[in-house]
């Protein structure tokens, strides 16, 4: 379980990105997290796992407090907190086994990192993850010769390498086309409940969101202006995250450009520009 108290950060400019954020993820529970560009997402995330230093507050993983850690300490606790990331960042002149495996690397002697020769047991794991996300033909090949979505299934076969507590996933489906968008974001979340892993979805595509996870955090300038189900994202809760928009008009306009299956992106890019 992941629980925030009293989380907030400052940076040196003055900019408070996170005021007071107060939030728990229960084992197996996916949270979409939304709101406009500059609310404090990516911020929220990187507290999290320490990429930045959080102003203040407590970051609880467990039973284990992170915000106070040393660099050892954190180390060893980072490799409990998997990441999917929007670009990816896989080695792309390495082969797809390689990636995966280098969710590995916390785990094992300076030496083995470096050869790149792993136990047997953690390539065995990472033949059954790379089957697990679709790609197990795929192992040897070099990651730039895979497309935007398998790309992302090898980022998601990493993170499970660790055998992680938390998964942060940050923007998985912005370079992707609507129906790979939907496929990954099916995998994450049948993942999830198969591992009773807590996960946290930083997502644009509200729409994407809402088809999926069973509860959305909303963020607006830096707090939680909004935390509910998906059902209960009215046109007063959105413009609360968002700002004032036409919500009513842009539904139905959406619903005339889609079809019943396959729900469009309630018009992704009006959404951006609403932000």
């Amino acid at each position: 379980m992941l629980k925030l108290e009293q989380l907030s950060k400052v940076y040196k400019t003055g900019d408070k990105a996170l005021t007071n954020i107060n939030l728990s993820v229960e084992a197996g529970q996916v949270v979409g997290l939304i709101g406009p560009s500059g609310a404090g997402k990516s911020s929220l995330i990187r507290c999290i796992n320490r990429l930045v230093e959080p102003s203040s507050g407590k970051i609880w993983l467990g039973n284990q407090e992170m915000a106070g850690l040393g660099k050892s300490a954190l180390r060893r606790q980072r490799r409990r907190i998997g990441m999917i990331f929007q670009e990816y960042a896989l080695v792309e002149r390495l082969t797809v086994m390689e990636n995966v495996l280098s969710g590995r690397l916390g785990y094992v002697p300076f030496w083995r990192s470096l050869t790149r020769r792993y136990p047997a047991d953690d390539i065995e794991n990472a033949y059954r993850f790379l089957d697990r996300v679709g790609l197990a033909d795929h192992a040897d090949k070099r990651a730039d010769a895979l497309s935007g979505g398998q790309r992302q299934r090898v980022g998601i076969a990493r993170a499970l390498a660790q055998e992680p507590d938390l998964l942060l996933v940050d923007e998985p489906t912005a370079s992707l086309d609507p129906k790979t968008s939907r496929q990954v974001m099916r995998l994450i979340i049948e993942l999830c409940h198969e591992r009773g892993l807590p996960a946290i979805i930083n997502i644009h595509d509200v729409p994407l969101a809402q088809a999926f996870v069973t509860r959305l955090v909303g963020l607006n300038q830096g707090r939680v202006v909004f935390d509910g189900a998906p059902s209960e994202l009215s046109d007063d809760v959105l413009t609360r995250i968002y700002g004032e928009e036409d919500w009513a008009a842009l539904r139905g306009q959406s619903g005339r450009e889609g079809d019943n299956s396959e729900p469009p992106a309630l018009g992704a890019k009006r959404l951006e520009r609403a932000q």
